[in-house]
């Protein structure tokens, strides 16, 4: 018998638009999406135009959060106007987040004397954020002509660790918990959550790290695959290109597929493509579930992935880079204890290993750091495996993403040539067959990286 279909959509704050301009758009692709499948539409807090330019509030709500812990006290007037606004402008949005607010200002009141981490960080952001836009976009759907609600924080089906900033998913938990979601989809049209926000088992309130509504959205999938032939739809202002529209202007191509390994490396070295931990859960977890990124403007425009890579076509999917990068050297027998302890207690994947070294006789590990400022905050943690170790910030990354590169000709010198040719120093470059990547690693200064991504772009996609 066949299962009937569910598709998990999520809309992030780009999608939704300062103080909602988008969600006309939001409505007409749930309704499409409906017309074959029910839906699980997944919301990021809203951008706002009313607060010092187009921003989230997650960061109008952080910036509070830190006067509240500095002492000069706090406000959600931005956040308070912002749902104004949507009210203002669409039926149906008239929903009463006024006591998720007054519960946001409790938690900052608790800033002031407690410190603005953990539980009062999540509790101000998911009461502020993603929480009352669930509802207000459930009143909107509803107005539209779509049976919809919310699902009640009673209810929440994501259940996480107690990590509470940067919760880890807890599937089994969370599969035991699925009753009143399932029934809410059973009987609606569209069912819509706050992204980014957890629960434990004891019912306190976590929150992912941000970028985490994708998380959501993957959790979902794995959450609904039992009873739905379910797939996974990001929403966005474009399909995938071969690079960042914002850094290469010219001769983009558009990326028709992707397997589950190149979304992830994509992810990791800078394209915002989708989380890529929700990538990792997915694996994890045994799902093979298709994803589709759409462009929400043009729905003819996407980008599927899957879990297999596919033969055939460009063995080169996209050039990208990011900088704030970080270059740890440790012995290889101290720095496999750390990467055992970051990978299982801490659950933190944003590094590669580089090609190892030896120096004077002993064998040396090499570990690039996607992200230089969580090297700074845990620096004594990291250190503590290998106090000879060193540490090397302020480096850039450029790589070149595609499953299949290996079977390409020259591209290891042409990109360190074109490197070159841009006027930029290789300071270290690993080519690796067996996983198909190559990464160069430059000083990240200036616009270095964005040069070199658009010299490979050039050479490589030209």
């Amino acid at each position: 018998m066949e299962r009937p279909r569910l598709t998990v959509a999520k809309f992030g704050g780009s999608a939704i638009g300062a103080d909602g301009a988008q969600i006309p758009a939001v409505i007409s692709r749930a309704r499409e999406l409906a017309r074959g499948s029910k839906v699980v539409a997944v919301v990021s807090a809203p951008l706002t135009a009313g607060a010092g330019g187009r921003r989230s509030l997650t960061d109008v709500v952080l910036e509070q959060g830190a006067s509240a812990e500095a002492g000069r006290g706090w406000s959600l007037d931005a956040v308070r106007d912002a749902y104004g606004r949507i009210a203002g402008a669409f039926p149906g949005a008239g929903a009463d987040v006024g006591g998720h607010l007054e519960e946001a200002g409790r938690a900052l009141d608790e800033a002031a004397g407690a410190g603005f981490a953990d539980e009062v960080r999540a509790r101000a952001l998911a009461f502020s954020g993603e929480i009352p836009m669930s509802r207000v976009m459930a009143g909107i759907m509803s107005a539209a002509g779509l049976k919809s609600e919310a699902v009640r924080l009673e209810d929440w089906p994501i259940i996480t660790d107690e990590n509470t900033e940067s919760a880890n998913f807890v599937a089994a938990e969370s599969e035991a918990r699925m009753g009143p979601v399932l029934d809410m989809v059973s009987r609606l049209d569209v069912v819509v959550i706050g992204g980014f926000v957890g629960r434990t088992a004891a019912g306190g309130i976590t929150t992912y790290e941000r970028g985490g509504s994708d998380r959501t959205a993957a959790d979902l999938g794995i959450l609904f695959r039992r009873s739905y032939e379910a797939s996974i739809d990001f929403e966005k202002d474009s399909a995938v290109a071969s690079a960042d529209p914002k850094v290469v202007g010219e001769g983009l191509r558009r990326v028709g597929s992707l397997s589950y390994n190149e979304a992830r490396t994509a992810g990791m070295f800078g394209m915002k493509i989708l989380d890529p931990v929700a990538i990792k859960e997915l694996a994890e977890n045994g799902v093979d579930m298709p994803i589709t990124v759409t462009n929400m403007g043009d729905p003819s425009e996407y980008t599927t992935i899957t879990r297999s890579p596919g033969t055939g076509g460009d063995p080169i999917k996209m050039v990208t880079g990011r900088g704030n990068c970080a270059i740890l050297r440790a012995e290889t027998g101290p720095a496999r204890r750390m990467l055992d302890s970051l990978e299982s207690d801490r659950r933190y994947g944003e590094f590669v290993a580089l090609s190892p070294s030896v120096i004077d006789g002993a064998e040396m590990t090499r570990l690039l750091f996607l992200d230089g400022d969580y090297v700074r905050r845990n620096e004594k943690y990291l250190l503590a495996f290998d106090p000879l170790a060193s540490i090397t910030y302020g480096r850039g990354v450029v790589t070149l993403v595609g499953d299949g590169m290996s079977r390409a000709q020259h591209v290891a010198s042409r990109a360190s040539a074109s490197v070159g040719g841009a006027g930029l120093n290789i300071l270290n470059m690993d080519a690796q067959e067996e996983t198909s990547r190559i990464i160069i690693v430059i000083d990240d200064a200036g616009d270095g990286v964005e040069r070199a991504v658009r010299a490979v772009h050039g050479e490589m996609m030209g």
